[in-house]
């Protein structure tokens, strides 16, 4: 358990850096999802030779296939309909819209697995909903403190709200699958399939809409795929096998809590009392599932 909870901390941590490389690639978001998803591959492949697990792919059959090509589609839908909420209600409206996936994660595994979560999982993982509410800066929003106005005035508002909360059952469905499956598909294999998936799926894009000017943008676009998708998945995956659906769901809020931290330190995008008070309602859920554990 120890393992698996250090293992999705670190993942998470992790995919917490990657506003980082999508800002600075400045590419749009379906050229920018399908080039993660290729170097993703290549180094899923290449990491995947060293340690003598290609076969995990070769011998995908039945079940362990659909679930692979499940949580591909899945996750590369999530992502589509996330990146397409957040121009109608705002990043920060989209990213908590989005985030109240552990409870349909914890929800899944209640019904399907009959695993129990216990009230204080269900409290911790609430705490560290309205931690990242307040952390994203929607408490500002809600009072019309940003120069914008209020995210609610933005044309195509309901739209962008029902885009997350569909994006969110997604996300939480493929976490769900990759939990059930992870023994009998393999971390690699569930890895390497949603790139495949991703790859193949957005590969008219890049086709039609030209690709990056060569410099630095590739190096930046190769991190992406490389860290946040070859590694961060590979450790995710690992880390949700050994561990409850009720765990996952909490630990997850390890990516957005980070995401907001990094957006401080590197591009000087100061967090306020509100935001910082959140930042602290996430690290005491997560303290308190630390020591449950």
């Amino acid at each position: 358990m120890r393992e698996g909870q250090l293992l999705m901390i670190g993942g998470g941590l992790l995919l917490g850096t990657i506003g980082v490389f999508v800002e600075e690639a400045a590419q749009d978001s379906a050229t920018t999802v399908w080039f993660r998803c290729v170097f993703g591959l290549a180094a899923l492949l290449l990491w995947g030779a060293a340690r003598g697990r290609l076969g995990e792919l070769f011998r995908l059959r039945g079940r362990p296939l659909v679930a692979v090509i499940a949580v591909g589609a899945l996750t590369v839908l999530n992502w589509g309909l996330f990146f397409a909420a957040i121009p109608r209600c705002s990043i920060a409206v989209s990213t908590v819209v989005f985030h109240v996936q552990p409870f349909w994660l914890m929800a899944m595994g209640a019904f399907w697995l009959r695993e129990r979560v216990d009230r204080a999982q269900w409290l911790a993982a609430a705490v560290a909903l309205c931690g990242l509410a307040l952390a994203t800066g929607i408490a500002d929003d809600a009072f019309g403190a940003t120069a914008g106005g209020r995210a609610s005035e933005l044309p195509g508002y309901v739209s962008g709200v029902l885009m997350c909360l569909l994006g969110s059952i997604s996300y939480a469905a493929a976490s769900f699958i990759a939990k059930v499956e992870a023994d009998r598909a393999g971390s690699f294999a569930l890895s390497a399939g949603q790139c495949v998936v991703g790859a193949l799926v957005l590969l008219p894009w890049p086709l039609m809409h030209g690709w990056p000017a060569w410099g630095a943008a590739w190096g930046w676009l190769a991190g992406l795929g490389v860290l946040h998708t070859g590694l961060a998945y590979v450790v995710l995956y690992a880390g949700m096998a050994r561990l409850g659906t009720g765990r996952i769901a909490v630990l997850q809020f390890v990516y957005p809590g980070t995401a907001v931290l990094v957006d401080w330190l590197v591009y000087g995008r100061a967090l306020g009392p509100a935001q910082l008070a959140g930042v602290g309602l996430i690290a005491a859920a997560l303290w308190t599932l630390r020591r449950r554990g």
